[in-house]
Parts: structure tokens; sequence; C-alpha cells
């Protein structure tokens, strides 16, 4: 018996093309952060999902409700464990923001490592938590099923991480884009990994 999982990270935001932290603010998605949830849910057409998990962000949603349009008997649930990470005060800025307003909350949070935050936001190693968590409940919960997950860059690098026996700090080495496809299948003895980072082709620009 296998689960098999399909990440997608959401289409690109205006706070995405203007390289901004961006966790639980509403940023929209850009015109091609909107071909790119169509082309996702071009490349995902023929594959029968049982269930949908979706990080609660508008931007998630928006995606999900691209890839699941027209489809019927897909169970469909908003789940906070597979939203980013959260950047506190520092949400909505550039990283050059970012050192201008707080320098020395910034070197603060880089030498900590994975315990390191901004204020009022996560550190990695409370991300990797509630994703660890939400990854063997989606294994224990759906074992045969065929997985949609709808979620972020941070979630699924860190899912990679737990697949692969990498620390959490090595998940920047995993690429994920706006509008790409991670697929995993989930066997009792391990986990096989389809593709990841996969950015289906764009479809023509609607008149």
């Amino acid at each position: 018996m296998r689960t098999s999982i399909w990440f997608v990270r959401h289409g690109q935001t205006q706070f995405n093309l203007e390289r901004r932290y961006q966790s639980w603010s509403n940023s929209p998605l850009t015109a091609y952060g909107h071909r790119q949830s169509r082309a996702v849910a071009l490349r995902l057409r023929r594959i029968p999902f049982d269930v949908a998990l979706v990080s609660p962000a508008e931007r998630t949603q928006r995606t999900a409700q691209a890839i699941l349009a027209g489809r019927r008997g897909v169970t469909v649930r908003l789940d906070q464990n597979w939203a980013e990470s959260h950047h506190g005060r520092w949400e909505g800025l550039t990283y050059r923001e970012v050192l201008q307003q707080f320098p020395d909350e910034a070197r603060a949070r880089w030498s900590a490592g994975i315990n390191g935050r901004a204020e009022g936001g996560e550190s990695l190693a409370e991300v990797y938590a509630r994703v660890a968590s939400a990854w063997r409940a989606l294994l224990r919960d759906h074992p045969g099923g065929r997985i949609l997950v709808v979620t972020h860059a941070t979630p699924i690098q860190l899912v990679l991480c737990e697949c692969f026996g990498l620390a959490p700090g090595s998940h920047w080495h995993w690429r994920i884009d706006t509008g790409s496809l991670t697929s995993l299948d989930a066997y009792a003895a391990g986990v096989i990994l389809r593709m990841v980072n996969h950015v289906p082709p764009l479809p023509p620009v609607e008149a």
C-alpha cells in the first residue's frame, strides 16, 4: 500500500514579487500567480484526489480552488499546521528593510540558528515541530489515499528534510518555487520522491 501526496506551493503574490516576508497577511495573487495556479490545475487534472489539506492563507485557498474546480468527492480541510512560518513584526518587510529597522534583532535571529525568531514570530524549530506533526497525522489518517496539500515553501522543505533524514536547518537546500509541484509516495518502508519543484508550463494568457 502506498499513500501518494502532492504538495503545491501557491501561485506568486505581490509580496513574492517584491521579495517581502509573507506569512499570515493576504497579499493577493498576481496575474502571473493566477496563471501558475491554472498551470498546476492542468497538470493535476487526471489525479483523483481523496483529500485536500490547505493552509488557511488566502493565496493557498485561491490556488486550491483553481486545482479543485469542477471536482466532486474531494474532502477539503483548512489546516493551520500547514501555514508558512510566522514572521512576526518582519511581516511585509524586505530583508533590507529588516536590517534597517531591526539590525540587532536580525543578527540575534540568525546567530541563534533554528531557534532564532523575529519578535512575535516563530522559530524554525517551532515550525518544524508542527509540520512534522501534520505530516505524521496525514500518513496516519489517510493510508493508501491520494492527498493534495496546498501550502508554502517552508513546510514543503521541512517535510523533505523529515523524510530524508536531514536536519531542519538544511531546509534551504530544497528549492521550492511558487506554482511548483513536489510529489512523494509513502510506503511502510519509507518514502519515494517522484518529483521536487516541478513548475508546469504556463497556459496562454486569457483574453
